[in-house]
């Protein structure tokens, strides 16, 4: 993503090797500025903002306990709990969306 490459030039961190061209860089995920002299022009993006929520799809859940398990133990494994609908895992996983 284009914004992920929106790294000021002093916080640029080294990706590939010096005279790297910008097709090369790119191809290994970077991203690629020669417009600023004395800093990395292939460079590393910046993190994907993620964070991990509780899926609203009962169908898409993924099973991360056993039947039975109570909801303190299920939060205790960092999993999400929520004890309805029947039939499906009421002791599931987070999934990773970006912000």
């Amino acid at each position: 993503a284009k914004c992920q490459c929106k790294v000021v030039p002093r916080e640029r961190t080294n990706c590939g090797y010096p005279g790297i061209s910008a097709a090369e860089c790119k191809k290994i995920g970077c991203c690629f500025n020669a417009s600023v002299p004395s800093v990395p022009w292939c460079y590393n993006p910046k993190q994907k903002k993620v964070k991990k929520v509780c899926p609203n799809d009962p169908y898409s859940r993924i099973n991360c306990g056993y039947p039975g398990i109570k909801a303190r133990e299920c939060t205790r494994k960092g999993c999400c709990f929520r004890a309805h609908p029947a039939g499906v895992p009421w002791c599931f996983y987070h999934r990773v969306v970006e912000e």
